[in-house]
């Protein structure tokens, strides 16, 4: 892709304003010091429409824009249940998850454990996500990231990939480390802003080129005149792709497991809702968030159906000349991720690919920044103060969020350049995280939902999760990954249910969680919000069944 001299001005703008918004909006008020409250929940400050706008950024990144794409292209809008789906489950976790959390003053989710079953679960469960972040996660989006880098500004050969970490990785420290999850923030509330209106110029300009009439309304109409198979959310038993989406397990098994575990109990989407200023912000955040997740296929899978449907017209009929050259690789197989970088180098103008670039960095830097801080806050939380320095001051620990935030970094960006040896790494990380979400969802769901949940049952119900993921995940089972999390999680349920009852002798567990209907009592706004958005998903799914 040609970069102008406008297109890297516009670049180098964008990060010079997320760098000084981020330093300027976490600078220290005179007079006060950051405490453990400023650094780790931003003051307990946040309104709902920055709560919102954050969640979607540190969601939002390079494997939205390039693999979402990438599937619109091989498998068509199936794949946006993902997104649509996340809308419904946001409703939920907030409806039913926030308000014990912010009723608890929580920190980090390991905190939760801690109050509801023992700190041993706790500390290993803290350990466990550190680890996952630093190892997983943040090696996974700067790799990832990078590629998408190299990819649109390269020459898709991996000679920037490098380099791209190194800046993605210089980026998102600048303001983060300093700053904390108020720098995070309301950076993420400017980014996602470019974000959007990045990707929607992608998506409006290409609609206009994909027939010759031009006009938006004549593209929609034309691709799904054209490729109606990619217009089906529940795929059939014989489709290619079943086993990655597996039909109506979309929307009544596994899919859930994912979607809960990810928006209720993962530390980095939930601390911006811990940051609330209070239960109700947090809850119109999470709905506002519902909304934006509405669009979000529109920006990342609609490109990639586009690209499909240029891809597939005939020899002499071609609007755009050489699209089939474009996505073959030298095996003679294609390169579905090319989708999104082909769309941005063939239909973006000058001046206007700064943006469009800027708005994939802006998803890369914001989850980037989001993970580093929820790894600084779990470690410093949950086991700088409660075992290397108990009585540690506010500065101290928030030096310490710092120091924990720039190692994780160093050791994601040494990690990152490696994954390229790792084939189909983004499906193997994501079934890895399969192997190991099931069993913690149920530890969370049974300990806020029933009273008689022991930590024995806990500890011994999150260990067996494994085995059990394993077990189903063998060729004699032969189950699509979304039915073995979901088989996982209810098998799972039933052991810590059994082992509680024999061992905690069928009473009430003393540390329980009590709840009341005040407990879930939502306000007006909120509930007119939450049907609107299940109206909405009703009818999509109906419109595209």
């Amino acid at each position: 892709m040609q970069f102008s001299v406008l297109d890297f001005s516009v670049f180098i703008g964008y990060i010079i304003f997320i760098v000084g918004l981020g330093l300027w909006v976490s600078r220290d008020k005179k007079g006060h010091q950051k405490n453990a409250e400023d650094y780790f929940l931003a003051g307990k400050s946040l309104p709902w429409w920055a709560i919102g706008a954050s969640l979607i950024a540190a969601n939002i990144s390079a494997e939205q824009f390039i693999g979402m794409s990438g599937s619109g292209f091989a498998i068509g809008l199936a794949i946006a249940s993902y997104e649509w789906m996340s809308a419904l489950t946001l409703v939920i976790v907030a409806k039913f998850f926030m308000p014990v959390f912010i009723e608890k003053k929580l920190y980090t989710i390991p905190e939760f454990i801690e109050r509801r079953f023992n700190t041993n679960l706790k500390t290993i469960l803290a350990v466990f996500w550190i680890a996952l972040f630093v190892f997983v996660n943040l090696t996974s989006v700067l790799f990832l990231g990078a590629k998408a880098v190299d990819t649109i500004i390269g020459n898709g050969d991996g000679g920037l990939i490098l380099y791209a970490i190194i800046g993605l990785c210089l980026i998102a420290a600048a303001y983060s480390l300093y700053g904390g999850l108020a720098a995070v923030v309301w950076t993420d509330v400017a980014q996602v802003v470019i974000l959007v209106f990045g990707g929607l110029i992608t998506t409006i300009l290409a609609l206009q080129q994909v027939t010759p009439e031009g006009g938006v309304l004549n593209g929609m109409d034309h691709i799904i005149q054209t490729a109606g198979d990619k217009f089906h959310m529940i795929l059939n038993r014989e489709h290619p792709e079943y086993f990655n989406l597996p039909g109506i397990a979309v929307l009544i098994g596994g899919l859930w497991v994912a979607n809960l575990y990810y928006w209720g109990f993962n530390q980095y989407i939930i601390q911006r809702a811990l940051a609330a200023k209070s239960i109700g912000q947090a809850q119109k955040g999470l709905v506002f968030a519902a909304f934006l997740k509405l669009i979000i296929p529109l920006i990342v899978v609609i490109p990639g159906i586009i690209a499909f449907v240029l891809y597939s017209q005939p020899e002499g009929t071609a609007i755009i000349p050489g699209v089939q050259e474009a996505f073959t690789k030298l095996d003679g197989s294609i390169n579905f991720d090319k989708a999104y970088p082909w769309l941005i180098s063939t239909f973006i103008p000058s001046g206007l690919k700064g943006v469009v670039i800027a708005a994939l960095v802006a998803a890369i830097v914001s989850s980037l920044a989001s993970m580093l801080n929820s790894t600084s806050t779990i470690f410093t939380m949950d086991i700088y103060r409660p075992y290397l320095n108990k009585n540690a001051t506010d500065k101290q620990t928030v030096n310490m969020g710092r120091i924990t935030a720039a190692c994780a970094l160093v050791i994601a960006g040494s990690i990152a350049p490696l994954l390229g040896n790792i084939p189909q790494m983004f499906q193997y990380i994501q079934e890895y995280t399969g192997l190991v979400s099931p069993g913690i969802l149920a530890v969370f769901l049974m300990g806020l939902f029933w009273g008689k949940s022991t930590s024995k049952g806990a500890i011994i119900g999150v260990i067996a999760s494994i085995p059990v993921a394993l077990l189903l995940k063998t060729q004699a089972v032969d189950l699509p990954w979304m039915d073995q999390m979901f088989y996982t999680l209810l098998i799972t349920m039933v052991i810590i249910a059994g082992v509680s009852l024999t061992s905690g002798e069928g009473i009430e567990d003393p540390k329980r969680i009590k709840l009341t209907k005040e407990t879930f009592k939502t306000s007006e706004a909120f509930n007119v919000s939450a049907y609107a958005i299940i109206l909405i998903l009703g009818v999509l799914y109906a419109a595209f069944w």
